[in-house]
């Protein structure tokens, strides 16, 4: 069984008092990405990222990753993904492998400066900005979906009733998908803000839901350049951010037609751009 949480011994402080108890620790792992591709007769074996995750939908993780920075384009290129044995117990389960049809073909001398490997990283591993600017996959319909600003007040919340994880640590963050009415669709949970937001995506693809033109997209933390580029990807319209968005963030959304919130919480939010999203 998958692991996410794990429990330690703390010493709690309140004012004067001092109580030993037992508190519960979102996991950090690393997981191995690794891609197998090439013609039936010439099958290579490449790892290609690590990254530092909160064990859970690993298969999600990585095929939104591979989605997200342009190396597949749909789920019919993924033949297979398992996880890979490992000789060393504490390994078991932190490698994948990624089977790519064999008519993928990969640039890796192009790509290498793409990845980066850790849960905090983001955008500061990869060189400049050309590298992260990865082909829109899908264009945004302009001025729609139409989401009520009543129901965004509301989303916050019914996000974190589904965040289990994040109620058990409160150290994990969270992406969710919403529909026009309100619906929860789909909600991922990681240490990484990215890892949540590519697990989430993986999901979609996985189960043929792209482009997510109908959807918003909410995260628990701030709108970084790198979120919006994700989301960009996978098609999705509108991004709400619980925290602050960055200003390359907002350049890359206004450039690609893309509604920006952030602040969402407390019954109130900033709208910074793609307005006309907003009733």
């Amino acid at each position: 069984m998958i692991k996410s949480s794990s429990t330690t011994r703390v010493w709690k402080i309140k004012a004067s008092e001092r109580v030993e108890t037992d508190d519960v620790l979102a996991i950090e792992e690393p997981l191995e990405i690794q891609l197998a591709y090439g013609k039936a007769k010439e099958r290579k074996q490449k790892s290609i990222s690590i990254t530092m995750r909160t064990p859970a939908n690993d298969f999600d993780l990585a095929a939104g990753f591979l989605f997200t920075e342009s190396i597949i384009t749909s789920s019919s290129q993924i033949k297979q993904i398992d996880f890979v044995k490992s000789w060393n117990p504490d390994m078991q389960g932190n490698k994948v492998l990624v089977e790519l049809d064999e008519s993928v073909e990969i640039d890796f001398k192009k790509l290498e400066r793409h990845f980066y490997t850790s849960s905090s990283c983001g955008v500061c591993g990869k060189t400049s900005i050309e590298a992260v600017r990865t082909t829109q996959s899908f264009q945004l319909t302009k001025a729609q979906p139409v989401f009520d600003r009543q129901l965004i007040h509301e989303l916050p919340q019914l996000q974190r009733a589904q965040q289990q994880l994040f109620e058990d640590t409160g150290g994990i963050h969270a992406a969710a998908l919403f529909d026009v009415n309100g619906e929860l669709v789909l909600l991922r949970e990681d240490v990484g803000r990215h890892n949540a937001v590519d697990k989430l995506i993986g999901a979609a693809l996985l189960k043929e839901m792209l482009p997510l033109s109908n959807y918003l997209i909410l995260v628990s933390g701030r709108a970084s350049f790198e979120l919006i580029q994700k989301s960009l990807v996978a098609g999705i319209p509108i991004l709400a951010a619980v925290g602050a968005p960055s200003s390359l963030a907002i350049s890359l959304a206004k450039e690609s037609d893309m509604t920006v919130l952030g602040f969402v919480r407390n019954n109130r939010f900033n709208i910074y751009c793609g307005e006309e999203r907003i009733k």
